[in-house]
């Protein structure tokens, strides 16, 4: 999978066209990142399902915290159905900042996300359901058939999350930037697939990394400051203790954006911090950090914030893989 995520901070209607200029370089998978302060995901999603053609569509990554996991189901039924059969569910805990801001709990996140899609499946084929554990839900089920196969990829970076997403989901959207990162992910993910029946098929492993690329490298590292803030952040202590980096400033860069300050976390992003937590620079940089990646990963999906010029970036991210994958 070559995908590509758009982040609906935009109108509608310009991702869409982002969309059309993503499937016509080449992509094979879109998602739309899931967050309440952007405009709704499933919407852009739908939009964007009618003006392509064969590009696979979905969240990423979903949380079952600010949507209930039955309704969350039951939105993502309804996208396959108007895309012609073309959805990917991306489900993970969700961002614990900006859950706080709502004053929700991401309380045992592992085993919410994983009765989340459990449930979902069932949905999805047709039963009925019952549960009493991180949520609760009595005889639901959907009153519409759902057709096809809905892959499910879990959003997933500590330890717990990726050895429970080898054992049972479809694949896993490993949220790094980093090879050392993957290198780490790439054991835990073993452990998991040791535990992984043989029919549940193949489980793809795919790399979701922050990526800027530009022909200027600074305008490229610039613009990654953002979404390097928010993954500082939510960052575990490993990952930052990996990269040698500061605790106590990823958790003021937390504090900042949980009181709505993103000025004021993004000024706080260190170079250190988008050297470890996003592929930013040139094109030849960031196809350099791509193939290193892929030593590890199946699939590749370039996440925001793509590029100080979103259109260009589009067909400059597109190409950066398709040299990075060329035999």
């Amino acid at each position: 999978m070559h995908g590509i995520e758009l982040t609906p901070e935009h109108p509608v209607a310009e991702i869409v066209e982002y969309a059309e200029r993503a499937e016509s370089e080449g992509f094979d998978a879109i998602f739309a990142a899931s967050h309440y302060f952007n405009r709704d995901p499933f919407v852009t999603l739908d939009r964007i399902a009618a003006a392509t053609d064969e590009i696979a569509v979905g969240p990423a990554a979903a949380n079952p915290y600010d949507t209930h996991p039955v309704t969350l189901a039951s939105r993502m039924a309804t996208l396959q159905e108007v895309s012609d059969g073309r959805g990917i569910f991306g489900v993970g805990p969700g961002d614990k900042s900006t859950l706080s801001s709502l004053g929700v709990e991401q309380e045992r996140p592992l085993r919410r996300v994983l009765e989340s899609f459990k449930i979902a499946q069932d949905l999805w084929a047709g039963e009925r359901v019952s549960i009493d554990g991180t949520f609760e839900t009595s005889d639901a089920g959907l009153e519409y058939d759902v057709e096809g196969e809905i892959p499910v990829y879990v959003g997933a970076q500590g330890p717990h999350m990726l050895r429970m997403s080898a054992k049972h989901a479809d694949g896993v959207l490993v949220n790094a930037s980093h090879p050392d990162d993957f290198t780490w992910a790439s054991d835990r993910i073993a452990e998991g697939l040791e535990e992984r029946p043989d029919d549940r098929g193949e489980f793809d492993v795919a790399a979701y990394a922050s990526v800027s690329v530009a022909e200027d490298a600074d305008a490229a590292r610039e613009i990654a400051r953002q979404p390097v803030a928010f993954i500082a952040a939510g960052a575990a202590p490993p990952v930052l203790e990996r990269h040698g980096l500061d605790a106590a400033a990823a958790e003021e860069i937390g504090d900042a954006i949980e009181r709505g300050d993103f000025g004021a976390a993004f000024e706080a992003v260190t170079p250190a911090m988008i050297d470890a937590l996003s592929v930013a620079g040139t094109p030849d940089d960031v196809a350099e950090r791509i193939e290193d990646i892929l030593e590890h990963a199946d699939s590749f999906v370039a996440g925001t914030p793509l590029g100080p010029d979103l259109e260009k970036s589009i067909s400059l991210v597109a190409a950066a893989i398709d040299r990075a994958t060329r035999e």
